[in-house]
């Protein structure tokens, strides 16, 4: 597991987005100005949850989130994303 130096709060989790599709199934090369914004991702680091309310996420699920869920962080250099554990849709 990476070390990332950002603790996440209450219920928010950090999420690494998974590379954008390079290629559609037929083979046919995406250009960067048509890739879709991936909305699947690792999660890297996760809060303490609220009272009463513990996360279900752990570090390294890999989970669906929503197209326009949580807030672009940079952090030494990579991207990633952080949001609150409602934003994600599934574990996979």
């Amino acid at each position: 597991m990476s070390k990332v130096k950002i603790q996440p709060l209450a219920d928010r989790v950090l999420v690494e987005s998974a590379a954008a599709e390079e290629k559609t199934a037929s083979g046919i090369i995406i250009p960067d100005t048509a890739k879709e914004k991936p909305q699947k991702g690792k999660v890297i680091a996760v809060g303490a949850g609220k009272k009463d309310e513990p996360l279900t996420v752990k570090e390294g699920d890999d989970v669906l989130y929503g197209k326009y869920a949580g807030t672009e962080i940079t952090v030494d250099g990579k991207e990633y994303l952080i949001m609150r554990e409602s934003d994600i849709f599934a574990i996979v």
